[in-house]
């Protein structure tokens, strides 16, 4: 049986007042995720584990079956891997969001929706101005930026110490930025300067004096300039956060027999990177932007054509946590009515009738309220279908219904390994 994975980033919600006080999952025009809960199995899955936050990074990683305590080293690394970055031993690799600053606080996360082409001019900008060598006579650089997509890119910092206390940007919406700047960690006494590695509170410091200059920057670059004039969002300020160092994980490939190849399609870097150390190939979708314009069609063609070749294949689809970080509930319905009628029913109406059987789950990853605009690492929903499974009582695939499900309420790799059963 070959395996498939439809994750709809942060497609999850609490009970919304003005929609009656049903979640956006409940409300939204489904009827292919419905018609799956209907003939398949649900239940609902605790995708982060204790002492972590509710980031796609932890989240996307426990779906996959791994021990975050064992394997995780932030988003930087996985990003960095996505890229096609090979760390070094003594790098270390932080996401580097471009903002929006306003009034001395955190307007939005994304930069105003920058779009790759533009970002990539600000990274090339940056680096002319902000990169630097470790010292005169060593060609090595200490700090250098890589462009990812949109707003979503890389510090490398040559030597950094990860013992630090970083905001994720998406977190601190409308918030002052100034008391959300780097900290070396609070456990971090024992993590000092060396040979290879600076302190953390060195790093810390690295970090914000870049913030800093980056903000002097980007305000002066003809980009922003015209942003400014036309009264538009400016994207003025990098954010690190979420960094560490070379990642050590199994794939996918060496805890599942059965499967032998697989493949993983996303537009973003962090989900390519998860996939790349799971041993998955990484699948290029033209059009897939990571926001609700992003090509539903295509991703469900490679992903079909995949599985005609794979034995595993994971889409993500980040559309509907962009919309609950920009709080438009308008907007994120669309994206989960988009998900279900151009990516998973076009999938299913291919592979129901394959020689092949093919398993199907869908969930979220983790929760993105609209009304709250951040993470929360509550359970998610899940469903899994294949051609005559046994189905269970719920009706209709939504955060309420999915609690009286066969599953239960599943913890980190539990989903994954009865998923892999069949």
């Amino acid at each position: 049986m070959k395996h498939i994975i439809i994750l709809g980033d942060g497609m999850a919600d609490l009970p919304v007042e003005r929609l009656g006080g049903k979640t956006l999952l409940q409300y939204a025009q489904k009827p292919m995720m419905d018609q799956l809960a209907r003939e398949g199995k649900t239940g609902r899955l605790i995708t982060i584990p204790e002492g972590f936050s509710p980031g796609s990074e932890v989240a996307n990683t426990a779906i996959l079956g791994y021990d975050l305590n064992k394997v995780y080293e932030g988003r930087g690394p996985l990003e960095a891997a996505s890229i096609g970055y090979e760390m070094a031993e003594d790098d270390f690799a932080i996401r580097c969001n471009i903002i929006t600053l306003e009034d001395g606080k955190i307007i939005t996360h994304n930069g105003g929706n920058l779009e790759t082409n533009d970002a990539r001019v600000l990274i090339e900008y940056l680096n002319e101005n902000l990169a630097k060598p470790i010292n005169e006579r060593e060609g090595c650089e200490r700090v250098k930026f890589i462009t990812g997509i949109q707003y979503r890119h890389l510090l490398v910092i040559k030597g950094g110490n990860k013992h630090i206390e970083c905001a994720p940007p998406h977190d601190h919406p409308n918030e002052l930025w100034r008391p959300l700047l780097v900290k070396p960690a609070s456990d971090s006494s024992s993590s000092v300067a060396n040979n290879q590695r600076l302190s953390p509170q060195q790093t810390a410091d690295l970090i914000n004096e870049l913030i800093l200059k980056s903000q002097e920057l980007l305000s002066k670059h003809p980009y922003n300039v015209a942003k400014a004039a036309k009264g538009a969002r400016q994207a003025n300020s990098i954010w690190p956060w979420s960094g560490g160092y070379r990642p050590s994980m199994q794939t996918l490939m060496e805890q599942y027999p059965q499967v032998k190849s697989g493949s993983v399609i996303s537009a973003v870097d962090l989900i390519r990177g998860i996939g790349h150390y799971a041993g998955l190939k990484i699948v290029e979708v033209e059009g897939a932007t990571g926001l609700s314009n992003t090509n539903y069609e295509g991703k469900a063609q490679a992903a079909i054509e995949a599985l005609r070749h794979e034995d595993f294949v994971f889409v993500h689809v980040e559309a509907s946590d962009e919309a609950g970080h920009d709080g438009d509930l308008d907007l994120k319905l669309k994206t989960i009515e988009y998900l279900d009628s151009r990516l998973i029913s076009p999938i299913y109406q291919e592979v129901v009738n394959w020689d092949t059987p093919v398993c199907i789950a869908v969930l979220p990853d983790h929760l993105t309220p609209v009304e709250l605009r951040i993470h929360v690492g509550k359970p998610v929903p899940f469903l899994i279908w294949y051609k005559g499974i046994q189905p269970d009582e719920v009706q209709q695939y939504d955060e309420i219904s999915c609690m009286t499900g066969c599953y239960g309420l599943l913890k980190l790799d539990d989903f994954i390994k009865e998923f892999m059963k069949f």
